[in-house]
Formats: C-alpha cells, structure tokens, sequence
C-alpha cells in the first residue's frame, strides 16, 4: 500500500487561504473548525521586512501520540498509515487533543451551521448529525480512494503542495522530501510526521520552530 506523505514549500505559499476554505468546502465543517489553516508571522525590521506563511494541517505521524491514547480505538490507521478517527467509536474523551503536539483536532460538542439548520455546503454530509466526538484532516482519505489528491493540494494556487507516496522515489512528494531544506514541525516530540515544509530561503529555521 502507499505511505502517503506531504511536503509544504514555503517559498512558494503566499498565505491566500485557498486551501483552508478549500477543506471547509470539501468536507463541510462547522463555524470555528479548521482542519487547515495558515499560521502567519513576520520578521525583520521596514524597509526590509518578510512574511511567513505557514499552513498547518494533521501530520499523520508515524509514532502518532493520539492513536496511542485513544482507550476506544476510534483514532486508528488505515491500510495506507493515514491517521483517521472513527466517529462511531470516538466517546469524545479528549485525550487525543491532549496528546496531539500540532494542536489541529477539534472536538464538536454539539452540531453548528453558519446560518440556522442550514448545512454548507449543501449536499456534504460527511459530518452531518455527530456531536460529541473529534474531527481532523483524513488527507482526503475518500478522495484518494479514487485516484484524487487531497482537496487543499488540488486548489493551491500557487502548487507549494507536494502529495504523493514517500516509498515512491518518482512521486511529487518523494522528490520534494529528498530537498535538504526540508524540516518537520516540533522535531523534539518524536512523532515522524509525514507532513514536512522546505524552509524559507529568507528565514532560519531555528526562528520558526
């Protein structure tokens, strides 16, 4: 089966957002939930000042935390190593939020919608009618059943997304793994995260650990 993996340039982000509201739209989650967002910060002094993006999404982590603490198994790994949650099984704990380093779960005590018993966007239920229970990014585990890339990859304007198998040395990600300017967010929680960026040519790393 593959590995799938994803490796985020952040020359290339330009922080527009695209894949944020891009997840919103794909899996219809509520006000206040965001599987995928952008963290943004900037650095240096005027005239010579420069912006960070940095989208932020489920790591889907090799050594995940969150499936280890899960007493129900709802947190558990599919055939392909995506960590996904089973909203059947989850008893909205929270233990997995607590355990998670990337803070990107969300637990939905109860069901919302932007406008009164009025589910956006029309026709996605994937989400309808669970509460009490904890949601993240699938990676878009029903779009790649079919042979599609995740949604947010699909949508980035500007393709900073590299997606693919990472045991695949010709696929997208592979290759952009293999840039050795590559680094994953919180290195020191030991999680192996399959989500890696290509650090920003104008900016240390060590100033956006």
């Amino acid at each position: 089966m593959a590995r799938y993996g994803m490796v985020i340039d952040l020359d290339l982000c330009i922080g527009c957002n695209a894949c944020t509201m891009a997840c919103k739209a794909e899996h219809g989650t509520q006000p206040g939930v965001f599987w995928s967002y952008v963290l943004q910060k900037e650095f240096g002094k005027t005239p010579r000042v420069t912006r960070l993006f940095l989208p932020v999404l489920c790591n889907h982590c090799e050594n995940a935390p969150c499936e280890e603490v899960c007493p129900s198994g709802a947190t558990h790994r599919n055939a392909d190593g995506l960590v996904l949650v089973d909203y059947d099984k989850c008893i909205g704990c929270k233990a997995c939020i607590t355990a998670c380093p990337y803070d990107v779960r969300y637990y939905i005590e109860e069901e919302e919608y932007y406008f009164p018993a009025t589910p956006i966007p029309y026709g996605v239920d994937e989400l309808r009618g669970y509460e009490k229970i904890v949601q993240k990014c699938s990676f878009c585990a029903d779009r790649l059943a079919t042979g599609l890339d995740p949604r947010c990859v699909e949508t980035c304007p500007t393709y900073c997304r590299h997606f693919g198998d990472l045991d695949d040395p010709a696929s997208k990600a592979a290759e952009a793994m293999r840039n050795e300017r590559t680094f994953a967010l919180r290195a020191d929680a030991g999680t192996t995260p399959r989500v890696r960026y290509i650090q920003n040519k104008n900016l240390d790393i060590v100033t956006i650990k």
